[in-house]
């Protein structure tokens, strides 16, 4: 994280890798063109593919990452997604599906047999050990996220990636939540991961990047390629920033695991709150999954205030020192309700999701408690 991206260390030579902003190469490189390919991404790139455990690619958002691992299906692909997936993908899936260039279907993926058994109804290829593969993704593709977002539940990654490539499927998960620091899928099994480094990657909200890691060569060609004829590249400075902010990952998310758990707990015995959703609280039912998972329970925390939307909104816009916005993974805490999207409606309808930072505790306290007794539901 932190030596990865270097120049080669030669008395003189800057320890941090410039930004390259041009267009066009001398011919006779390995890059002839910016669309194919850019010094400084390849820094950033050597970082996450070295954290994440196999080769990486940057591109221009989390959603551009996202896309070209789906049109690297043959067409019509299939796609199992957990039904609680980040919003932008299902949107994404509806979009592609509605043009018939891929199938999928939604599944509770805490379920692990709902969902090896919806896989296995898909138009998949013969089985294959764990690990094999032939043509990437023309069994079919299972999408997972672990936590989910926003409801925070703790999937089973080892046993749906090992059943998923026994059905003939390929597996991709996305990391945006935990990054490779709390749980690496490509040791588990599976195909490919994808960020949106928008977020705890880079940790400012100041960037709009993606990535995607595979430790098979195969999936990284074809990926390349993608990203070359769609033209969804990374801008040279974007990749710096966020090159800047990665450098700091370990101490950012150490600071922002501590607060989070401390909200969560809290906010459980808050008069005003229903249910915290928090794998780190005991109570919750993926708590033991997560402990044997992952190398900590993450920044995020959803919680259902007493009072429903209403009550729900009046929190959100009543806070002082936290944002009322919607990402996740900055220095600095964002609040919102996640219902009030489209494609969130199933949602409980008092959630909330809190991104916390690295503020002080106290004060991030004060300012939530504040606003949930000054909520409808608070004042009960």
């Amino acid at each position: 994280m932190v030596h990865l991206g270097r120049p080669t260390g030669t008395p003189g030579a800057p320890i941090n890798v410039p930004v390259v902003l041009s267009s066009t190469f001398h011919q006779g490189g390995a890059i002839m063109y910016g669309r194919d390919g850019n010094p400084t991404w390849e820094a950033v790139e050597e970082v996450i593919g070295g954290l994440e455990g196999g080769e990486a690619l940057l591109f221009g958002s989390g959603l551009a990452a996202i896309a070209a691992v789906m049109e690297s299906l043959p067409v019509p692909g299939w796609i199992v997604v957990g039904g609680d997936a980040y919003n932008g993908t299902r949107r994404l899936l509806a979009d592609v599906a509605g043009r018939g260039r891929l199938r999928f279907r939604t599944v509770d993926v805490t379920d692990a047999a709902a969902t090896l058994d919806a896989c296995s109804q898909m138009a998949g290829g013969p089985g294959r050990p764990s690990g094999q593969s032939g043509s990437f993704g023309s069994g079919g593709l299972l999408w997972l996220e672990s936590p989910t977002n926003p409801l925070l539940d703790v999937i089973d990654l080892p046993a749906l990636i090992e059943g998923a490539h026994l059905l003939g499927l390929d597996v991709v998960v996305d990391n945006t939540f935990c990054t490779p620091l709390l749980q690496r899928p490509l040791d588990m099994g599976a195909d490919a991961v994808v960020h949106s480094a928008t977020k705890l990657l880079s940790g400012h909200s100041d960037v709009v990047l993606g990535a995607v890691a595979s430790n098979r060569p195969d999936v990284v060609t074809a990926l390349a390629k993608r990203r070359s004829l769609h033209g969804a590249i990374a801008g040279p400075l974007e990749a710096w920033i966020l090159l800047r902010g990665i450098r700091t990952l370990d101490v950012r998310l150490e600071r922002s695991q501590a607060n989070a758990a401390e909200l969560a707990r809290r906010l459980a015995g808050h008069p005003s709150v229903e249910r915290v959703r928090f794998p780190g609280l005991v109570e919750h039912p993926g708590h033991e999954l997560a402990g044997r998972l992952m190398k900590g329970f993450g920044t995020m925390v959803s919680f259902e205030v007493k009072g429903g939307a209403g009550a729900a909104e009046e929190v959100a816009l009543g806070v002082r020192l936290m944002t009322a916005g919607t990402s996740l993974g900055g220095v600095e805490t964002l609040i919102e309700r996640r219902g009030r999207w489209e494609a969130e409606e199933h949602l409980p309808p008092g959630l909330l999701r809190l991104s916390v930072g690295i503020e002080a505790i106290e004060d991030l306290w004060a300012d939530l408690d504040q606003a949930l007794l000054g909520a409808p539901a608070g004042l009960l």
